[in-house]
């Protein structure tokens, strides 16, 4: 388990818009660019073995970093015949941007922050306030909708924080939407702003007031 003293000042960072990864969940990556195959071969040399997952988004014509990303642990790869690399971070911990580090790597790396992020590190969360049979209720709409399937005894069983961590990677939301679901303060406001985002895709994205 990664400790507080583990968490490095300088950390690399990969951009991918949608992907989400946060505290104690897993995320699969199939890395092909040389820039992230040069980072990739750079973090395995590292003790911690850290990648920091943030969204991008443009303004005025540029590519920037939100603030707020998640820094995963590479717990597991295999590389193809052609050099490619298939990876899996398990989440560690949030992070905020400093600034970035300018260096001679041709991948982006950034001063972090972990601070505020504390919990993090902990066991997982609880979520006293789930009410968990509506909110399957609700889940079973949405992917009927959305045309997905799942392994629904999984899920029934699933933990509070997986199950609901796991949705918020997973479901097809916007970028700004993973966004949101990563900033969520602790699962009970993650679960909130997840069903939000539910109600308001059966809605058909409409602007109308949506059920609490």
């Amino acid at each position: 388990m990664i400790q507080p003293a583990d968490l490095p000042e300088t950390l690399p960072v990969f951009p991918l818009p949608g992907a989400l990864l946060l505290p104690r969940g897993k995320l699969p990556l199939h890395i092909f660019e040389p820039r992230y195959l040069a980072m990739l071969d750079d973090v395995l040399k590292t003790p911690e073995r850290l990648i920091g997952m943030i969204q991008p988004y443009q303004s005025g014509g540029v590519e920037r970093l939100h603030a707020i990303g998640c820094a995963g642990r590479l717990t597991a790869f295999s590389e193809t015949e052609d050099g490619r690399y298939m990876v899996t971070l398990s989440g560690a911990s949030r992070y905020r941007i400093v600034e970035e580090v300018e260096g001679f790597t041709p991948y982006r790396r950034c001063k972090a922050s972990w601070t505020g992020f504390e919990r993090d590190l902990g066991p997982a969360e609880k979520d006293s306030g789930f009410d968990r049979d509506g909110f399957m209720s609700l889940l079973a709409r949405y992917f009927a909708d959305q045309g997905l399937s799942t392994d629904w005894d999984s899920l029934k069983d699933a933990e509070d924080e997986l199950l609901i961590n796991s949705l918020s990677m997973l479901c097809p939301f916007e970028p700004e939407d993973k966004q949101a679901l990563l900033e969520a303060p602790s699962l009970e406001t993650r679960r909130e702003t997840l069903i939000t985002l539910i109600e308001f895709a059966l809605r058909g994205g409409s602007g109308e007031e949506m059920l609490q």
